[in-house]
């Protein structure tokens, strides 16, 4: 088992950039595909982490909200509405899943997070935390110009 070794730095990386962790490893931030979730402040060197290892983050990304923290390991709650045409009505639905917690990201029970399904980690995990709400950002959209032709 590799030694796990955390890093706080003083403002957030870019994706691209190489970090030096204390002990002389070089860690490089990845883009993990979603564009508007910022890179966590801190640097680990952990494999299983979706910024810092190689960790790929697939399919859906669900917005939830932490009940439990117990090690690398989280329990989150998943709430969405449903529509019932016989009704004509929604009702609320919720899962519980569990989720794996980089060391880099710092989580509490009652955050809500971003979470991005992966290859199972576990036997019941197979999601990991991507962000917390405070690290998301404003998506700029590429507008293009179309002109018409006559």
């Amino acid at each position: 088992m590799v030694e796990v070794i955390v890093k706080e730095l003083p403002e957030r990386p870019r994706p691209g950039e190489k970090v030096q962790l204390p002990n002389g490893e070089f860690v490089r931030v990845r883009h993990v595909g979603i564009p508007w979730i910022l890179p966590p402040k801190k640097v680990c060197n952990d494999p299983e982490c979706p910024w810092h290892g190689h960790l790929s983050v697939r399919g859906q990304v669900f917005t939830v909200t932490v009940e439990k923290v117990y090690g690398r390991t989280a329990t989150a709650i998943h709430e969405w509405l449903h529509y019932d045409p016989k009704y004509k009505r929604y009702e609320r639905r919720r899962k519980k899943m569990h989720v794996r917690v980089p060391p880099c990201i710092d989580v509490k029970p009652g955050d809500i997070v971003y979470i991005g399904e992966t290859r199972p980690l576990g036997k019941t995990v197979r999601h990991v935390i991507i962000g917390r709400m405070e690290d998301v950002t404003e998506v700029k959209s590429q507008v293009l110009r179309l002109e018409q032709q006559q």
